[in-house]
């Protein structure tokens, strides 16, 4: 078997452009990926039309040795847009790799160590009784396990310390309403200094939170070991991590307790893997990054079907989310919640259908940027 053909399809989905990438073989099997650099996906494609030119004629079976020759093959090695262009077509070669030997890609990762994959739920809303609600709603719904926040994330001027009062007081509302039984995060994406990070976590009684999310930004791991010394608050961190190297110091560092892996942009199954068992030679669980469409849901869930150390698969399907990121009509089969939980497939390959009318047909790509905040002395912070 040869591969023939690499496609990319940066398109126009629901809220967001989703990059799917199609890899063809002259047995007539092809696999479909997913890269995760959202918001520059035209760099992406960029890469993958790089990395096109030497794969064609290559046989798509040895995903290992490509992966090594895709990371290898510049003197600039890594980076997020290169690997968000490996994960796409590594995640395309395993589903052909599945296709052709008749097997579900978790299979070739292990086999299932699970039956179904835990989700938490993302629940959002611009005040708290509106957010307790949700959360209700989500609980009622299975879910055990809600990841909360703010709708309305691209206000400026934004400042920090005012935010995390508010969400403070939030949070312990959320807690003493909807009780202990149920666990409970927040994902500052990146936004605080170590000081104000710190605040917010001293700001709660101790229990209020099981998880904070990127709370600084990742490019010192020394600052997040100082952070981790200031607050009890686990730290869930590495949806931007783009290889196993990125992971290094905060896996040996115990900076994270929970690794937020995205695996359409560390590299695919054939990174992820790896990352999956260094962190648990260190007891740390991971809790998937999964923000995009069904190929990068379907990848997610062969994956975690896979480890043996998953907390949570992240998921936007609660009974108050906007669905249409999951529900074009481009995908005419995609994992499906059972409840709160994703069932285990056992067709072979991902097991996700694209239609590829649809898919030529579809709103094309946008120009489109994660909101730019400033403070209110009108400098730029993160988003």
């Amino acid at each position: 078997m040869k591969i023939t053909a690499i496609r990319s399809y940066p398109v126009w989905v629901g809220d967001r452009n989703q990059l799917i990438v199609k890899v063809e073989t002259d047995e007539g099997i092809h696999g479909w990926g997913e890269s995760g650099l959202s918001s520059r996906e035209l760099a992406v494609t960029g890469a993958i039309d790089h990395y096109r030119e030497f794969l064609i004629g290559r046989d798509p079976m040895l995903t290992g040795a490509l992966w090594q020759e895709l990371y290898r093959s510049q003197y600039f090695e890594g980076g997020r847009v290169l690997t968000a262009a490996i994960s796409a077509i590594d995640i395309a070669l395993h589903d052909i790799k599945g296709k052709a030997l008749g097997v579900p890609v978790h299979q070739l990762l292990g086999g299932q160590q699970r039956t179904s994959i835990p989700t938490f739920g993302c629940v959002r809303a611009d005040d708290p009784g509106t957010l307790i609600a949700s959360a209700r709603r989500a609980m009622e719904a299975g879910w055990d396990c809600l990841r909360l926040g703010w709708k309305s994330d691209a206000v400026s001027p934004y400042e920090p310390r005012e935010h995390i009062a508010e969400i403070a007081r939030w949070m312990i509302e959320a807690r003493e309403t909807l009780g202990s039984g149920v666990m409970l995060g927040v994902d500052y994406h990146h936004r605080l200094s170590i000081a104000e990070a710190a605040s917010f976590c001293q700001k709660m009684p101790r229990g209020t939170l099981d998880f904070l999310e990127e709370p600084i930004r990742d490019e010192t791991p020394e600052a997040y070991a100082v952070l981790r010394r200031m607050t009890d608050v686990p730290f869930a961190i590495g949806e931007e991590f783009s290889s196993k190297w990125q992971f290094l110091p905060y896996i040996e560092g115990g900076h994270t307790q929970f690794a937020r892996l995205d695996i359409c942009n560390v590299g695919g199954f054939t990174e992820a893997m790896k990352v999956a068992g260094w962190c648990e030679a260190h007891y740390i669980d991971l809790m998937p990054h999964n923000p995009l469409g069904p190929i990068c849901t379907a990848a997610t869930v062969h994956f975690s079907a896979a480890v043996a150390n998953l907390s949570h698969v992240e998921c936007w399907e609660t009974p108050d989310e906007d669905m249409a990121r999951q529900e074009s009509p481009i995908f005419v089969k995609r994992m499906k919640l059972a409840g709160s939980t994703y069932v285990v497939p056992d067709e072979p390959g991902l097991g996700v259908e694209v239609d590829e009318r649809a898919l030529e047909a579809a709103e094309p790509f946008r120009f489109s940027e994660m909101p730019h905040l400033r403070r209110k002395d009108g400098s730029h912070t993160n988003w």
